[in-house]
C-alpha cells in the first residue's frame, strides 16, 4: 500500500481507456472484464478525478454510456471523451463540411454538421461499411478537392471483441493516405492534442494524471 501511495503522491486524475480495459465488446453489448467494474467504483470513491478516454467510433457516447451502465459501470455521458465529439467542434471551427465513412450507430453525433458539397473526408470505423463501393466513394471526394482534407476518428490497427480480433480503421485510413498521397488528421488516441482535451475536461494538467 506504501509504495501505491508513493506512486500515487501527486496525481489528482485517472484517465481509462474503455474498449479492452473496462469491457470487451460484441454480441449482446459484450462482456465486463474481470474487476473492472469494482476497480471503477473504487476510483469514484477516492479523491481522484476520473475520465473515460476512447476511440470508440461505432456507438454514440449515449448509446455506448448506456451499454457501460447495463453491465454495471457508475458512468455518465459528460465523464466520456470520445474522438466523434471532438471532430465536430473540428468541423465547425475550420468550416469543414465533411462526407462521412462512418458506422451508422455514430452517425447521430454528426446530426448538427453540413455534409453538403464535402470539402474533407471523415473516416471511422465503419464496421461492414468498409465496402469497396463506400471506400472508392471517399476515395474520389479526396481527389476532387484542390487541398483534400481526411480526419480520421482513431488510427488503433485491430481491436478485440468476444468472437475474436477486429480490423481497425487505421488500416482503411492506411489506404486512402497511400491511394490520395495525404496523411490523414488524427481526431481520438493516440493524438496528444486528444488527451490534452480530456485533460482540459478534468481540470489537470498532464502530470497530475495518470
Amino acid at each position: 500500500m506504501a509504495a501505491w501511495g508513493e506512486r500515487l503522491a501527486g496525481v489528482r486524475g485517472v484517465l481509462l481507456d474503455i474498449s479492452g480495459v473496462l469491457y470487451d465488446s460484441g454480441e449482446g453489448g459484450g462482456v465486463p472484464i474481470a474487476g473492472s467494474v469494482e476497480a471503477v467504483a473504487r476510483l469514484k470513491q477516492s479523491r481522484l478525478k476520473v475520465r473515460f478516454c476512447t476511440n470508440e467510433s461505432q456507438k454514440s457516447r449515449g448509446h455506448l454510456v448506456g451499454l457501460l451502465r447495463h453491465l454495471g459501470y457508475d458512468i455518465s455521458e459528460g465523464e466520456v471523451t470520445a474522438p466523434a465529439p471532438a471532430a465536430c467542434l473540428i468541423l465547425r471551427e475550420r468550416g469543414l463540411r465533411p462526407h462521412l465513412l462512418v458506422h451508422d450507430g455514430v452517425r447521430s453525433e454528426f446530426a448538427q454538421v453540413d455534409t453538403s458539397n464535402p470539402n474533407c473526408v471523415v473516416i471511422a470505423d465503419a464496421g461492414e461499411d468498409f465496402s469497396y463501393q463506400n471506400m472508392n466513394k471517399a476515395f474520389q471526394v479526396l481527389m476532387e478537392l484542390e487541398n483534400p482534407v481526411l480526419i480520421s476518428l482513431g488510427r488503433g490497427r485491430y481491436y478485440k471483441e468476444t468472437s475474436g480480433l477486429m480490423l481497425d480503421v487505421g488500416a482503411y485510413t492506411k489506404a486512402l493516405e497511400y491511394a490520395c498521397g495525404i496523411e490523414a488528421e488524427v481526431v481520438g488516441k493516440p493524438s496528444p492534442e486528444f488527451f490534452k482535451s480530456a485533460l482540459q475536461q478534468m481540470g489537470v494538467e498532464a502530470h497530475q494524471a495518470q
